[in-house]
């Protein structure tokens, strides 16, 4: 399960949220307090950004596999994540939350490999992979890094980042080295008490809770800072220590 899944599950569960709004192209699981927001088109989706909505938590991303492309994984995940946040600025949502990933970067030496075509990668300097392999998600945290500069910019009341490392947990669209990583982490995590995984993987409703306490810690007025970024020790205190059901 993915955390977006695990965001909707939460505040399903969550008293202290009475409505809740839902982007999917599929049928979702009924909620009374649910507003579906559903079309197979993404493209419509800022437009149908609803009034009204104190926080927007967004964990949109795709995988090249998915997209079919790296032009169209990059319109999922930078485009359209960036055109819901513009729609969330402007319906004046205070508190904008995004799940990137750890490691994200849009540094010069991300910004080469762009222009890089993935046949080619190995071609690149050894500087170069070193940093590419310091994000939890390869090649991903280039655009990632790119959209969190420019949600920063928007002028939210906050704007909370999660930057979480591998994400743990049954997902259908896992390619085979990271259904490798998470059967390691899954051990890890099992014979140590966590303390093996929580520093370079987190399970994916931990990361959902952590999502959804900061950005009801937001509106709440519990949080003092207008940017904040959380780390993975961060996404472990807010999602599992100090969280209540």
């Amino acid at each position: 399960m993915a955390a977006g899944s695990n965001i909707f599950t939460t505040l399903s569960k969550n008293p202290q949220v009475r409505t809740m709004f839902a982007y999917s192209r599929k049928e979702l699981p009924m909620s009374e307090k649910l507003k579906p927001l559903r079309s197979e088109d993404t493209a419509s989706w800022p437009k149908q950004y609803p009034s009204g909505a104190e926080v927007f938590i967004s964990a949109l991303g795709t995988t090249r596999g998915q997209a079919g492309s790296f032009e169209n994984q990059r319109k999922i995940d930078y485009d359209l994540n960036l055109e819901l946040a513009k729609a969330a600025k402007e319906a004046g949502t205070k508190a904008y939350v995004l799940v990137s990933s750890g490691g994200s970067s849009s540094s010069s030496m991300f910004g080469y490999m762009k222009m890089v075509s993935e046949d080619r990668h190995d071609q690149l300097p050894e500087e170069i992979l070193q940093q590419v392999n310091k994000c939890a998600n390869g090649f991903d945290c280039l655009q990632k890094g790119e959209l969190e500069d420019a949600v920063k910019n928007l002028g939210f009341e906050h704007c909370v980042i999660l930057r979480p490392g591998l994400l743990v947990g049954a997902r259908s669209d896992t390619r085979m080295a990271e259904a490798a990583m998470r059967s390691v982490a899954n051990v890890a995590g099992s014979v140590s008490g966590n303390k093996l995984k929580d520093f370079w993987a987190q399970d994916a409703d931990v990361v959902a809770r952590a999502a959804v306490r900061a950005g009801l810690d937001c509106i709440e007025g519990k949080e003092n800072e207008k940017i904040r970024v959380l780390d993975q020790a961060d996404i472990v205190r807010l999602g599992r220590t100090e969280w209540k059901d």
